[in-house]
């Protein structure tokens, strides 16, 4: 299986960056912890990015990143559709 993934804020532009995963490109983005099968255990660094680990696991099988540009945009054209 591969997906997607990004690093979005959490709560608005000035959020600290999460990673999310979608499975298909038309599904929304999700944080990482919505598929606990997915995830890694975070790494025990004091401030440090909440879902490297499980980007670093998604990657080396093949999931493709996405820019927060490229994750906007397709949020906008698909709200826009609906």
């Amino acid at each position: 299986m591969s997906g997607q993934l990004c690093w979005l804020s959490t709560f608005g532009a000035d959020g600290q960056l999460t990673l999310h995963l979608r499975l298909e490109p038309n599904q929304p983005w999700k944080p990482y912890t919505t598929y606990p099968a997915l995830c890694m255990p975070d790494y025990p660094i004091p401030g440090g990015s909440k879902g490297w680990a499980t980007s670093q696991k998604l990657l080396r099988a093949g999931w493709t990143l996405v820019s927060i540009h490229q994750a906007q945009k397709s949020s906008i054209s698909r709200s826009s559709v609906a």
